[in-house]
């Protein structure tokens, strides 16, 4: 027998290989109709996967996030079969789930799809989802699965970077896909699918490599959720910040000035100024200081703090001076600067904690495919705040939290 703790504490004991989907119907007929994927132990799973060892387990339906997750990525399976079918010669690459649907990075080679494929597309993957496949896990050897994909370059980098005896297959009808989990039951629960758009994708997102073709897809498990987005989708697009934006004389974006780099016009700048002046209010009354840093700082002072790592690839190319030998970044983050306002003087205990906040422009290098209005830009200032306090017997109040970015430095005393 194992042990299987439910998230409400509770512990049952079961027969060792009892499934999620056992567990659920222990529960409730209820929940077992709902629960369309798992986790064991922190690890997502299938509903059918056995159970051999004591752990935790948390069942997911369609209103959780992870369920949402396992529905997509089941859906992109789908989807990658039908255009397998209907685009002879293609390359799948990767078709993760994302926060509102599902996408498929596929090399089409010649061929090309356009809108008028997409009707197409989504009446076949729907009559395969009536078909009721189970989606079904099976392990593969490294050299088995790299014979597999020989003929594709972009599956064999991926199988190359995994450890033999890791690697697994998902199957469902007559599909199979490098994957390592995370399905709904069977396809039968996929009840409305639409492709909502196709982009250019570099291959592991590096500008170096092949474009691909993404296309994005969402679906649901009604109609009527469809239905429902879709208006919703209508309405934040009356609502588009990029069209309101131009329609009210907000912001405008200029080749000459550069990509990502908004220019605040007379309007959007007396709207911008409201909204600094409403936040310095409050964070003055949470007991913070306002200071003001450059715009760039010396490479090393990244490299310190460790931005140079998170964000070097994504900074603008750094700025020379022969002269002194000195090498500048465009400050991708106000943190280091604050640290070195506190280091400006020694404190006492007495004098912490230290609240400093700043409206502080900050720059990174987005690649031009990802830039979006004002939500992706090169050039945005945050309302950033950093709160230096002792490293022991230190307590966030509340307050702390009412501000976009907070950092803590602890001060040894």
């Amino acid at each position: 027998m194992i042990k299987i703790t439910l998230p409400d504490g509770s512990v049952k004991e079961f027969a060792k290989g009892t499934t999620p989907m056992d567990v659920a119907k222990s529960i409730s007929e209820g929940l077992a109709r709902n629960v369309i994927s798992a986790a064991f132990n922190g690890t997502t799973v299938e509903t059918e996967t056995e159970l051999t060892t004591d752990g935790s387990l948390i069942l997911y339906t369609w209103n959780d996030k992870e369920g949402k997750k396992a529905f997509w990525h089941s859906t992109s399976h789908v989807m990658a079969q039908v255009l397998e079918e209907q685009f002879p010669g293609i390359k799948l690459t990767l078709g993760p789930a994302i926060d509102n649907g599902f996408y498929y990075d596929v090399d089409f080679g010649d061929q090309k799809i356009t809108d008028a494929d997409f009707k197409k597309i989504e009446d076949r993957v729907l009559e395969v989802s009536r078909e009721k496949h189970e989606f079904k896990m099976r392990p593969v050897s490294k050299a088995e699965a790299l014979e597999v994909y020989k003929n594709n370059e972009y599956k064999t980098e991926l199988i190359s970077n995994l450890e033999d005896g890791t690697i697994t297959f998902c199957d469902h009808a007559n599909f199979f896909d490098l994957c390592r989990g995370g399905h709904i039951p069977n396809t039968g629960i996929i009840k409305a699918m639409k492709i909502m758009s196709v982009a250019g994708a570099y291959w592991r997102g590096d500008e170096k490599n092949k474009q691909l073709t993404r296309v994005y897809g969402v679906s649901f498990p009604k109609q009527k959720d469809l239905t429902e987005y879709l208006e919703l989708l209508e309405e934040a697009k009356r609502r588009d910040h990029r069209k309101l934006g131009k329609e009210l004389e907000l912001f405008a974006f200029s080749q000459k000035v550069g990509q990502g780099l908004p220019l605040w016009l007379p309007r959007g700048a007396a709207l911008r100024d409201r909204l600094e002046q409403f936040l310095k209010k409050a964070q003055k009354k949470a007991g913070y200081e306002q200071v003001v840093t450059p715009h760039i700082g010396q490479k090393e002072l990244y490299v310190t703090s460790g931005h140079y790592a998170k964000y070097g690839a994504d900074s603008f190319q750094p700025i020379h001076t022969p002269a002194e030998g000195e090498e500048f970044l465009l400050k991708p983050m106000n943190c280091p600067h604050h640290c070195e306002i506190y280091n400006n003087k020694p404190w006492s205990y007495k004098d912490l904690p230290k609240r400093y906040a700043e409206f502080g422009t900050v720059y990174r290098y987005e690649q031009s495919g990802e830039l979006h209005g004002l939500t992706r830009v090169r050039g945005f200032t945050q309302d950033d705040a950093h709160i230096s306090v002792r490293q022991t017997n230190w307590i966030l109040s509340s307050k702390s939290y009412r501000f976009s970015a907070i950092c803590i430095r602890f001060i040894r005393i």
